[in-house]
């Protein structure tokens, strides 16, 4: 379980100085929400294919190694394999493939399954690429305040949404890291994770929350110290170092995403019509 946490990745950023890197949040959190709806639109084999290899091209350009993509899944591989398993047993057709008792299983189930579990796992590849690993969290906090600033007109707090947003997803690889050490100083007095039944790892869970609660409280309360002695008040007069402003490179990957959501359509339509 300890090392299961070590490799999430979520949430953390790795600089550098790719395209994805350098460019524009505001952008960035625009073609995540282009590349969410395309993966949505994929309905055929050719449309899943053209989906992994655009996720894999854009892995490529972020020059993010494949292993610290990938060594955030460890984690998510029972929920990844349940979602697969009840599509395989839940969904119905035409095409029964195998039958024992109750239990019945399609070749619809299957395919359901598979792409089910493809959409997930480029769904948290293409976001985390696009999102956290290439956005710094100043930047991003910038990004999202800025798409969101219309929506001060009608006295919503933009700002500290945008702030608390960020923070939040900041501090999950500190949590993180928090909940490895909380639990490997249990281990050295003999607490035991992995032995009994359901119930009995659950409450055995019990040392590890209460010291991670305190201490998630307690790095807040430093954390909004911090923020008050450096005279931060929330977002109403605040200046920037750097402005935002678009670039040729920026308009360029809407161009891409755009065309990568609008070749899903029409390989759908052709695979649909039989050509």
């Amino acid at each position: 379980m300890a090392a299961l946490l070590r490799d999430i990745t979520l949430g953390q950023y790795f600089p550098g100085n790719s395209p994805l890197h350098r460019a524009d949040p505001r952008f960035k959190i625009i073609l995540t929400i282009i590349y969410i709806v395309a993966l949505f639109l994929a309905k055929t084999a050719a449309a899943y294919l053209l989906m992994i290899a655009f996720t894999l091209v854009m892995v490529a350009v972020s020059r993010i190694p494949l292993k610290i993509v990938f060594r955030g899944f460890k984690a998510l591989i029972f929920i990844i394999a349940f979602t697969s398993v009840l599509n395989i047993f839940w969904t119905k057709g035409d095409h029964l493939l195998f039958e024992f008792k109750f239990i019945k299983v399609y070749a619809e189930g299957i395919f359901t399954a598979v792409t089910m579990v493809l959409r997930l796992i480029c769904l948290l590849i293409g976001s985390s690429v696009l999102v956290s690993y290439t956005t710094s969290p100043i930047s991003l906090t910038y990004g999202i305040e800025r798409l969101l600033a219309p929506l001060a007109a009608i006295k919503l707090p933009v700002h500290e949404f945008s702030m608390m947003m960020t923070i939040a997803l900041r501090f999950i690889p500190t949590l993180i890291e928090e909940t490895d050490k909380i639990m490997s100083a249990q281990k050295a007095r003999g607490a035991d994770f992995t032995s009994g039944n359901l119930i009995q790892r659950a409450k055995a869970l019990i040392p590890i929350l209460i010291p991670l609660f305190v201490s998630a409280f307690r790095r807040a309360d430093e954390l909004a110290v911090a923020m008050e002695c450096r005279c931060y008040h929330g977002g109403k007069g605040r200046t920037r170092m750097t402005k935002l402003k678009a670039k040729p490179l920026d308009i360029i990957l809407v161009i891409l995403f755009g065309a990568f959501a609008a070749g899903m359509i029409f390989i759908n339509k052709i695979t649909v019509f039989g050509f």
